[in-house]
Protein backbone atom coordinates (compact mmCIF):
# COMPACT_ATOMS: atom_id res chain seq x y z
CA UNK A 1 0.00 0.00 0.00
CA UNK A 2 0.88 3.71 -0.50
CA UNK A 3 0.28 6.20 2.38
CA UNK A 4 0.52 9.61 0.68
CA UNK A 5 0.25 12.32 3.47
CA UNK A 6 0.49 16.17 2.97
CA UNK A 7 1.13 17.24 6.79
CA UNK A 8 -2.08 19.30 8.72
CA UNK A 9 -0.87 22.84 7.79
CA UNK A 10 -1.58 23.77 4.28
CA UNK A 11 -3.10 21.79 1.32
CA UNK A 12 -1.50 20.84 -0.83
CA UNK A 13 -3.54 19.95 -4.28
CA UNK A 14 -0.72 19.60 -6.54
CA UNK A 15 0.48 16.53 -4.99
CA UNK A 16 -2.95 15.29 -4.59
CA UNK A 17 -3.94 15.41 -7.92
CA UNK A 18 -0.50 13.60 -9.27
CA UNK A 19 -0.97 10.68 -7.20
CA UNK A 20 -4.54 10.63 -7.94
CA UNK A 21 -3.94 10.88 -11.51
CA UNK A 22 -1.06 8.38 -11.66
CA UNK A 23 -3.92 5.98 -9.36
CA UNK A 24 -5.99 6.16 -12.29
CA UNK A 25 -3.65 4.45 -14.64
CA UNK A 26 -2.91 2.16 -12.06
CA UNK A 27 -5.99 0.57 -11.02
CA UNK A 28 -4.34 -2.65 -8.87
CA UNK A 29 -2.28 -0.29 -7.04
CA UNK A 30 -3.86 0.10 -3.27
CA UNK A 31 -3.28 3.64 -2.31
CA UNK A 32 -4.52 5.83 0.61
CA UNK A 33 -4.03 9.81 1.22
CA UNK A 34 -4.39 11.79 4.19
CA UNK A 35 -5.42 15.19 2.11
CA UNK A 36 -5.48 17.54 5.11
CA UNK A 37 -7.24 21.14 3.94
CA UNK A 38 -7.47 19.69 -0.13
CA UNK A 39 -9.60 21.05 -2.45
CA UNK A 40 -8.53 18.44 -4.41
CA UNK A 41 -11.19 15.19 -3.41
CA UNK A 42 -9.57 12.35 -5.67
CA UNK A 43 -11.40 10.12 -7.21
CA UNK A 44 -8.97 6.74 -7.84
CA UNK A 45 -7.32 6.53 -3.90
CA UNK A 46 -8.69 6.14 -0.92
CA UNK A 47 -8.81 9.19 1.21
CA UNK A 48 -9.55 10.87 4.64
CA UNK A 49 -8.97 14.54 5.22
CA UNK A 50 -7.29 14.16 8.44
CA UNK A 51 -6.37 10.61 10.60
CA UNK A 52 -5.52 10.89 14.07
CA UNK A 53 -2.04 9.86 15.40
CA UNK A 54 -2.99 6.19 16.38
CA UNK A 55 -4.71 5.69 12.57
CA UNK A 56 -1.62 7.62 11.28
CA UNK A 57 0.62 5.37 13.08
CA UNK A 58 -1.28 2.08 12.32
CA UNK A 59 -1.33 3.60 8.29
CA UNK A 60 2.46 4.01 8.36
CA UNK A 61 3.33 0.93 9.60
CA UNK A 62 0.97 -1.05 7.01
CA UNK A 63 2.37 1.12 4.06
CA UNK A 64 5.19 -0.69 1.75
CA UNK A 65 5.93 3.20 0.14
CA UNK A 66 5.29 6.76 1.55
CA UNK A 67 4.58 9.82 -0.41
CA UNK A 68 4.43 13.17 0.99
CA UNK A 69 5.15 17.16 0.59
CA UNK A 70 8.74 17.34 1.88
CA UNK A 71 7.85 18.39 5.59
CA UNK A 72 10.47 17.10 8.53
CA UNK A 73 8.11 15.72 10.08
CA UNK A 74 6.65 13.31 7.64
CA UNK A 75 10.10 12.42 6.29
CA UNK A 76 11.73 11.51 10.11
CA UNK A 77 8.31 9.84 10.71
CA UNK A 78 9.15 7.53 7.61
CA UNK A 79 12.99 7.16 8.57
CA UNK A 80 11.86 6.08 12.07
CA UNK A 81 9.62 3.21 10.54
CA UNK A 82 12.30 2.13 8.08
CA UNK A 83 9.55 3.48 4.90
CA UNK A 84 11.24 4.08 1.58
CA UNK A 85 9.78 8.10 0.89
CA UNK A 86 8.85 10.07 -2.30
CA UNK A 87 8.51 13.59 -1.19
CA UNK A 88 7.54 16.37 -3.51
CA UNK A 89 8.11 19.61 -1.94
CA UNK A 90 5.29 22.14 -1.86
CA UNK A 91 6.80 25.37 -4.00
CA UNK A 92 6.62 29.33 -2.76
CA UNK A 93 6.13 30.39 -6.31
CA UNK A 94 2.70 28.33 -6.37
CA UNK A 95 1.33 29.38 -3.59
CA UNK A 96 2.01 26.21 -2.04
CA UNK A 97 4.13 27.40 1.04
CA UNK A 98 5.56 31.08 2.32
CA UNK A 99 9.20 30.24 1.02
CA UNK A 100 11.26 27.30 -0.51
CA UNK A 101 12.19 25.46 2.75
CA UNK A 102 10.83 22.36 1.67
CA UNK A 103 13.03 22.37 -2.05
CA UNK A 104 16.07 22.77 0.66
CA UNK A 105 15.09 19.96 2.64
CA UNK A 106 14.25 17.36 -0.01
CA UNK A 107 17.45 18.02 -1.30
CA UNK A 108 19.34 17.83 1.88
CA UNK A 109 17.26 14.52 2.97
CA UNK A 110 18.16 13.25 -1.12
CA UNK A 111 21.92 14.14 -0.36
CA UNK A 112 22.13 11.85 2.69
CA UNK A 113 20.47 9.20 1.13
CA UNK A 114 17.20 9.32 2.99
CA UNK A 115 14.50 10.69 0.56
CA UNK A 116 13.48 9.57 -3.25
CA UNK A 117 12.65 13.80 -4.74
CA UNK A 118 10.43 14.74 -7.48
CA UNK A 119 10.50 18.18 -8.07
CA UNK A 120 6.91 18.32 -9.87
CA UNK A 121 4.14 16.29 -10.86
CA UNK A 122 6.16 14.58 -14.24
CA UNK A 123 8.85 13.51 -11.78
CA UNK A 124 6.43 12.35 -9.58
CA UNK A 125 4.71 10.27 -11.62
CA UNK A 126 7.80 8.49 -13.43
CA UNK A 127 9.05 8.07 -10.02
CA UNK A 128 6.25 6.52 -8.82
CA UNK A 129 6.22 4.14 -11.71
CA UNK A 130 9.65 2.96 -10.15
CA UNK A 131 8.67 2.30 -6.11
CA UNK A 132 9.57 -0.79 -5.59
CA UNK A 133 13.26 0.60 -6.64
CA UNK A 134 13.13 3.46 -4.10
CA UNK A 135 15.09 1.95 -1.12
CA UNK A 136 14.40 3.08 2.58
CA UNK A 137 16.77 5.46 4.12
CA UNK A 138 18.95 4.75 7.02
CA UNK A 139 16.32 4.10 9.54
CA UNK A 140 16.12 6.81 12.53
CA UNK A 141 15.50 5.03 15.77
CA UNK A 142 16.99 4.46 19.26
CA UNK A 143 20.33 3.07 18.26
CA UNK A 144 20.46 6.03 15.35
CA UNK A 145 23.84 6.89 15.24
CA UNK A 146 24.17 10.86 16.92
CA UNK A 147 26.06 12.10 13.95
CA UNK A 148 22.67 11.04 11.64
CA UNK A 149 20.70 12.80 14.60
CA UNK A 150 23.02 15.81 14.70
CA UNK A 151 22.82 16.17 11.33
CA UNK A 152 19.17 16.08 11.09
CA UNK A 153 18.33 18.56 13.99
CA UNK A 154 21.23 20.88 12.55
CA UNK A 155 19.40 21.26 8.90
CA UNK A 156 15.65 21.56 10.84
CA UNK A 157 17.17 24.48 12.63
CA UNK A 158 19.18 26.04 9.48
CA UNK A 159 15.67 26.50 7.90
Amino acid sequence: MIFVTVGAQMPFDRLINAVDSWAADHDGTEVFAQIGKAGARPKHVRWKTFIDPEEFKLVMQEANVIVAHAGTGSIITALEYGKPILVMPRRADLHETRNDHQIATAERFREMGSVAVALDENELYERLDELESIEPGRAISASASPELISAIRDFVHSI
